[in-house]
């Protein structure tokens, strides 16, 4: 518990329920205000402004989470629909499948890495070094980092 919110609780010769019955007041007061800002923060979050695939997918699921523990329940469907809603223009085609299959979040978030990984590695394939080495020509004018 925070030192604000234990100068708040305490009071002389007060029970240890009654502490806990002033807590709890104090985190029902703010469970719809806290909904809202989650809700917001959950229906605004791209996979843009993530730092990567994973975190996205993360952060999603604990904005999930946070909302059920305020009585906004976040089903499956809705994580996933959510999810989907937020990516780049590089998964449309993957995004595209999992609305229309609707599968489990764990199924979804394995398709999107799959198809990261996937891009991930024809973006390494089409670099020039490895072309020139597949078709056996130097690369030319080229400045690499050693």
């Amino acid at each position: 518990m925070s030192d604000d919110l234990l100068a708040r609780n305490l009071a002389p010769e007060s029970t240890a329920l009654e502490a806990w019955n002033r807590l709890k007041a104090i985190f029902l007061n703010n469970k719809s205000a806290r909904a809202a800002a989650l809700e917001h923060e959950f229906n605004n979050l791209t996979l843009k402004s993530m730092p990567s695939l994973e975190v996205y997918c993360q952060r999603i699921k604990d904005l999930g989470d946070q909302l059920n523990d305020v009585d906004s329940p976040v089903n499956d469907q809705r994580l996933v629909l959510q999810l989907v809603h937020g990516l780049l223009e590089e998964y449309d085609t993957v995004g595209s499948y999992i609305n229309q299959s609707i599968p489990s979040w764990e199924t979804a978030c394995s398709m999107l890495q799959l198809e990261h990984q996937r891009s991930s590695t024809r973006d390494n394939l089409s670099s020039p070094i490895v072309m020139a080495a597949i078709t056996n020509e130097p690369v030319q004018n080229q400045h690499y980092p050693t």
